[in-house]
C-alpha cells in the first residue's frame, strides 16, 4: 500500500487538480438535477393543491345560480338566431318587486349587455305549473319617462316598449306604453307598462292584455356625465320587468299527457324587445343590436382548468356529455423532449398517474355529473419548458469549466509535467557537475509566472554547477593535504616505534594508537569518510582489566580523578582494543571538559547474560535539549570557537562510528547532577 501511494506521489497534485474540476462539473450537474427534483416535487404538490382548488371552484360555480343557469342552458347547435329565452334556475320571477327581480337576474347572470344602451334578461321559470310565461327584465337609459294618459288613443306620445315573441309558426306582438304610478322626486318614477296587442293598439275600443304585466322604476338622479360632453342631456337609468303570456305554452300545460318542460324548442323561440322615445320612433334600446357581453356559459369554465386537465359534464339520465373542456397548454413547443423524459424519471413522492374527481350537482330539473380529470404528467411538460431555458445557463457553466480546465491544463499543468519529468530524470542520473548540462529548461522560459520560475531554476542550476565544481576542487585539495600530513607524520612514528618497540614500554601502546589513526586518515577524502570506511579487528577482551587500565593511564593524557567502579572479575566482550580505547578516551575528554572542578569521573560496569554496559558519569551542566539528539553527528559542538580550540565536533562521531562497527551502541542522558554516557557491548562466548 505504501509503495502504491509512493508511486502516485508525483501525480498527486495533478490528480487533485483534475479531480477538483471533475467534481465541479459533477456538482454543477447534480445541483441542477437536485433543483429540478425539488421543483418537480413542489410542482406536484402545488398541482394537487391547485387541482383541488379548481374542483372546488368549479363545483361552487355550478352550485351558484350562475352555474345553474349554465347547466340548464347547455351550449348546443342552436337552430334559431337572435335572442332566445333561457331556462332560469328559479321556478318563477317575482316580477312586480324591483329588488327581488334585480337580485334574481344578477345572481343568475342571465343579463345580456348591449354596451351603454342597457341590458336584458329573457327567460322562463323551471316550474311549468307557474304558468306559461316568458319573463323579460333589464334596464335602459333615457330622459325622464313621459307617461301615457289613460283614455288617450295615441300611444306614441309616451315612452313605450315593443315586444315580439315568435315560436312554432306563431307570433305575439305587444306595445306597452308607460303609465306613471307614484311619482316621487326623491325616489324617482315608478310605473307600469300596460300591454296592448300591437294590431289593436290605436283602436278606440282597444283593451289591455289581461295577463301582460310590466313594471318600471326610474332613478331620480342623472347618470354620470362625461366632463368633456357639456351638451349631454340628463339621462336616468330605468329598470323594467315584464311578464309575457304565451298562449301556446299555456295550452300545452293542460293537455292530457304530461307536459314537457322546458319546451324542446326553447332555443328556437325568438324574442325581440325595443324601447321607443315619445313622439317619435327613436329607439332607445333594441335587443336586436349586437350584444357586448353574453350570459355565463359552461365554456367559460375552461379558464379555470390547468394545463392537462379535462372537464366533462353530463346529465345523470343521459349518456352524452353536455360539454367537454380541456386546459390550454402554453408553450407546448418550447421544451426539449429529452429534458421532459429526464424530468419524468426524477424520483418524487407521487406517481405519474391521472387525478380524478367526480361530483354530483343538483338542479331543479335533474342532477348532473361533473368529472374533472388532471394529469400530473403535464407538470413535467410545463417544468421542462422552464428547464429548457435554464439548461443554457447550466451548459454555459460547464463550458466555462471546460475552457478553464483546458487553459490551465495546456498552459500550466503540461509545462509543470515537463519540468517535473526533467527534474526527476536529473535526480536519478546526475552524479556530478557534468550531468547538470543535460537538464535544460530554456524552452520553458517565458514572461508568465511559470516561465519566470523556469528562468530562476535555470540560473540556480548554473550556480549549483559552479559550486559543485568548486567543491570537487576543494575536496581534491583536502585529500592531497591529508596525504601530505599522513606522509610527514608516518616517518617520525616509524622512528618512535623502533625506540619504544617493547610491550613493557608504556609509550608503545599510545604510539600504536597514533599509527592506527594515521592509517585511517591517510589517503581518505575526508575524516568522516575515513572513520566510516575503517575496518576494525574485533576480538574478545577482558573489559574489567581494560577499564582498570584506562583509569590508571588517564592521568597520562591529562585526565585526572578517573575512577572505575565494579567487581574484580573478568568479563569478556567483543571489541577492538585500540578502537574501544579511542571511544572511552573521547567520552572522558568530553566529561573532563564539562565536569565540576575537583569532582571525579566514574566508570561503572553492569553485565547481563548477553551484554555489558559501561556508564561514564560526570558532575556538571546538562546537555541542551536541542543538542542531545545531535551530539553524535559529525561537526556538531556546543562551542562556537570549537574549531579554533581544536574541537571539530569529531570525537563523539568517532565514538558512535566505532561502537557500531564493534556491534555495540552508545547513548547519552541528562541526570540530576550531570551527564551519563552508556556504552553497550556484546558478551563473548569464553
Amino acid at each position: 500500500m505504501n509503495m502504491l501511494l509512493t508511486s502516485f506521489a508525483p501525480y498527486r497534485l495533478r490528480l487533485l487538480f483534475r479531480g477538483a474540476f471533475l467534481l465541479l462539473a459533477l456538482a454543477t450537474v447534480a445541483l441542477a438535477l437536485s433543483v429540478l427534483q425539488q421543483e418537480k416535487q413542489l410542482s406536484y404538490n402545488n398541482y394537487q393543491t391547485s387541482f383541488k382548488k379548481s374542483q372546488q371552484q368549479i363545483s361552487a360555480t355550478l352550485r351558484h345560480p350562475v352555474g345553474q343557469l349554465a347547466l340548464l342552458n347547455p351550449p348546443g347547435d342552436k337552430k334559431g338566431t337572435g335572442l332566445h329565452p333561457l331556462l332560469l334556475p328559479f321556478s318563477a320571477l317575482d316580477f312586480d318587486d324591483q329588488n327581488k327581480v334585480q337580485q334574481a337576474i344578477t345572481m343568475s347572470g342571465c343579463l345580456v349587455q348591449y354596451g351603454s344602451s342597457g341590458s336584458l334578461c329573457v327567460g322562463i321559470g323551471n316550474n311549468p305549473w307557474a304558468g306559461g310565461f316568458i319573463y323579460a327584465a333589464g334596464n335602459f337609459n333615457s330622459a325622464t319617462l313621459v307617461p301615457h294618459q289613460r283614455g288617450d288613443l295615441m300611444l306614441n306620445q309616451s315612452h313605450r316598449i315593443k315586444v315580439s315573441v315568435t315560436l312554432r309558426g306563431q307570433s305575439y306582438r305587444w306595445i306597452a306604453p308607460f303609465e306613471v304610478d307614484a311619482p316621487n322626486r326623491m325616489q324617482g318614477l315608478r310605473g307600469r307598462f300596460t300591454g296592448f296587442w300591437e294590431d289593436d293598439a290605436n283602436k278606440p275600443n282597444a283593451r289591455p292584455v289581461k295577463e301582460f304585466r310590466g313594471w318600471v322604476w326610474q332613478k331620480a338622479v342623472c347618470n354620470q356625465i362625461e366632463l368633456d360632453d357639456a351638451d349631454a342631456a340628463c339621462k336616468k337609468n330605468a329598470f323594467f320587468s315584464l311578464r309575457l303570456p304565451i298562449a301556446v305554452l299555456q295550452d300545452a300545460l293542460f293537455e292530457k299527457k304530461r307536459p314537457v318542460w322546458p319546451p324542446e324548442d326553447l332555443d328556437q323561440i325568438q324574442v325581440q324587445l325595443s324601447v321607443l322615445a315619445p313622439n317619435s320612433d327613436e329607439v332607445l334600446f333594441d335587443s336586436s343590436s349586437v350584444p357586448t357581453a353574453a350570459p355565463f356559459s359552461l365554456g367559460e369554465l375552461q379558464s379555470s382548468l390547468l394545463p392537462g386537465e379535462t372537464l366533462r359534464i353530463r346529465k345523470l339520465a343521459g349518456q352524452n356529455d353536455l360539454i367537454k373542456l380541456a386546459g390550454i397548454v402554453d408553450n407546448a413547443d418550447d421544451s426539449w423532449n429529452l429534458l421532459t423524459r429526464l424530468i419524468r424519471r426524477l424520483p418524487v413522492g407521487e406517481f405519474d398517474q391521472p387525478l380524478d374527481s367526480v361530483e354530483e350537482i343538483s338542479t331543479p330539473l335533474g342532477n348532473y355529473e361533473v368529472i374533472l380529470q388532471g394529469d400530473v404528467r403535464s407538470v413535467s411538460k410545463s417544468l421542462s419548458v422552464v428547464a429548457s431555458r435554464i439548461s443554457w445557463y447550466v451548459g454555459g457553466m460547464l463550458l466555462a469549466l471546460l475552457l478553464a480546465w483546458l487553459f490551465i491544463e495546456i498552459g500550466i499543468i503540461h509545462r509543470i509535467t515537463l519540468l517535473t519529468k526533467r527534474a526527476s530524470s536529473l535526480s536519478k542520473t546526475v552524479k556530478g557537475a557534468g550531468g547538470l548540462e543535460r537538464f535544460d529548461v530554456s524552452d520553458l522560459r517565458s514572461s508568465d509566472e511559470l516561465g519566470i520560475l523556469a528562468s530562476c531554476l535555470h540560473d540556480l542550476l548554473r550556480r549549483v554547477k559552479e559550486d559543485v565544481e568548486r567543491e570537487a576542487i576543494r575536496a581534491e585539495q583536502e585529500k592531497e593535504m591529508w596525504h601530505a600530513v599522513g606522509h610527514e607524520i608516518m616517518s617520525p612514528l616509524q622512528s618512535l616505534m623502533v625506540l619504544h618497540g617493547t610491550n613493557e614500554d608504556p609509550s608503545n601502546r599510545y604510539i600504536n594508537r597514533m599509527q592506527q589513526a594515521i592509517r585511517v586518515l591517510y589517503g581518505s577524502a575526508s575524516p568522516s569518510e575515513a572513520f566510516q570506511s575503517t575496518v576494525l579487528q574485533v576480538t574478545e577482551i577482558d573489559i574489567t582489566t581494560f577499564l582498570k587500565h584506562v583509569a590508571s593511564n588517564a592521568p597520562c593524557v591529562g585526565i585526572t580523578q578517573v575512577e572505575f567502579i565494579g567487581a574484580d572479575l573478568p568479563v569478556m566482550v567483543r571489541a577492538d582494543d585500540y578502537s574501544l580505547e579511542d571511544v572511552v578516551t573521547h567520552v572522558l575528554r568530553n566529561a573532563e571538559r564539562y565536569r565540576v572542578a575537583g569532582s571525579a569521573i566514574t566508570m561503572s560496569l553492569i553485565t547481563s547474560e548477553t551484554a555489558a554496559s559501561i556508564t561514564i558519569h560526570n558532575q556538571g551542566p546538562q546537555i541542551a535539549l536541542e543538542l542531545i539528539d545531535k551530539i553524535f553527528e559529525y561537526g556538531v559542538s556546543d562551542q562556537h570557537d570549537s574549531g579554533a580550540n581544536g574541537n571539530r565536533g569529531q570525537g563523539l562521531f568517532v565514538a558512535k562510528t566505532y561502537m557500531a562497527k564493534m556491534g555495540g551502541t552508545i547513548s547519552v542522558e541528562n541526570v540530576s547532577d550531570g551527564v551519563s554516557f552508556t556504552l553497550s557491548l556484546q558478551r563473548g562466548v569464553s
